[in-house]
Order: structure tokens, then sequence, then C-alpha cells
């Protein structure tokens, strides 16, 4: 696989309802699709209580693989409309992908 294929995997973990803005800035920027994965968390942003034991809020991860070279527009994206550089909103992250099968792009 050359360069230009290479993939990288990024990764949003956003309150729950927030995915839809992530997936779709992410689309609007190039990203070809998603996977959601429903979990639960805990941040100092997050300290709700009833009757003294710690709620652990709903969260979303957005799992989206994506083309080396697309991802700082689809990051950028991602930052601008679904508000991720505010406190609380959520967290994302980026990890290199070794490998990928399944992915097939109309333009090959």
């Amino acid at each position: 696989m050359d360069d230009s294929k290479k993939c990288e995997l990024i990764i949003v973990v956003v309150k729950k309802g927030f995915s839809e803005k992530v997936i779709k800035a992410a689309q609007s920027a190039g990203a070809k699709g998603s996977t959601i994965i429903k979990g639960r968390g805990s941040s100092v942003h997050e300290t709700n209580k009833i009757l003294g034991v710690p709620i652990e809020p709903e969260k979303e991860i957005i799992l989206i693989v994506v083309l080396r070279k697309d991802v700082d527009a689809i990051l950028k994206e991602i930052i601008d409309k679904a508000d991720l550089n505010k406190p609380g909103v959520g967290v994302g992250f980026v990890l290199d992908v070794e490998r990928t099968i399944g992915l097939y792009d109309n333009n090959d």
C-alpha cells in the first residue's frame, strides 16, 4: 500500500446526543463513514451525584477511519462544528492504522 492510501483512525468521545454533530462535520470534510459505540465515563467536568452516588454519564464513541491526507481537514471541521474545543464537550485523538481491509473508494 503506498503512502497516499495509508489510513488513520480518528476517535472522538462525546456526551450522549452529540455524535450526530461529529459525524455530519466529518462527512462534510470528506469522511466516508463512521461507527458509534455506546459507553460510560466520567471527567472533572461531570461531577453530578444523586443521593451521594456519582453519576457515570453516557458517552458516544465515534470511530472514523480516513486517509492520512484527509485527517487535518476532518479534525478541523469536527472541532469547529461540534464545539470540541469547549470544556466538557468531548475529547478526540488520532491513531495510526497499520492495515485496513474492507475499505473501498469509488475513485480507485
